[in-house]
């Protein structure tokens, strides 16, 4: 089945998928605040991420949830802001998702875990969320080799 990852196109995560993406050829996209709003300023144009007019973080994050069929929710030891937030709106719209802590596993076994969690509930449209860069410093590289592990196997 093929697949498209979405991501609200933040540093870290976000961004660490959609580059997974775009490297193995794989549609992506997703919605991101209005001005492309990022920590570190604009978000750049070759990410193929839509402006929700007016929207701002929170208002991206349940578009994407909302747009998906389940979410990837990566996170380090414990869930905090926009990342817990995306497990509220998984939960509030009744949409699988699948909690990753890259503290616990490696990359493999995260690309293992995510292929079985797809493969079980028949997702088409990945959301992936998680920290960005300035929350957590491994969340770019560890979700980039989880994410094409698991595009490689596809």
């Amino acid at each position: 089945m093929a697949i498209k990852i979405i991501s609200g196109g933040q540093t870290g995560v976000d961004r660490a998928a959609l580059d997974a993406a775009l490297s193995a050829n794989v549609p992506c996209g997703g919605s991101c605040p209005a001005g492309r709003m990022a920590e570190d300023g604009n978000i750049p144009y070759h990410y193929p991420v839509v402006e929700l007019a007016g929207a701002d973080y929170d208002r991206r994050t349940e578009q994407n949830v909302i747009d998906s069929h389940a979410s990837l929710i990566i996170y380090f030891s414990h869930l905090f802001g926009g990342t817990l937030k995306t497990l509220e709106y998984c939960q509030q719209h009744r949409k699988p998702y699948l909690l990753l802590d890259g503290d616990s596993v490696n990359s493999s076994q995260a690309a293992q875990r995510i292929t079985d969690f797809v493969q079980r509930h028949s997702v088409a449209c990945l959301n992936v969320a998680g920290p960005r860069a300035n929350d957590a410093e491994n969340a770019y590289e560890f979700t980039l080799q989880a994410v094409k592990k698991f595009l490689a196997t596809r």
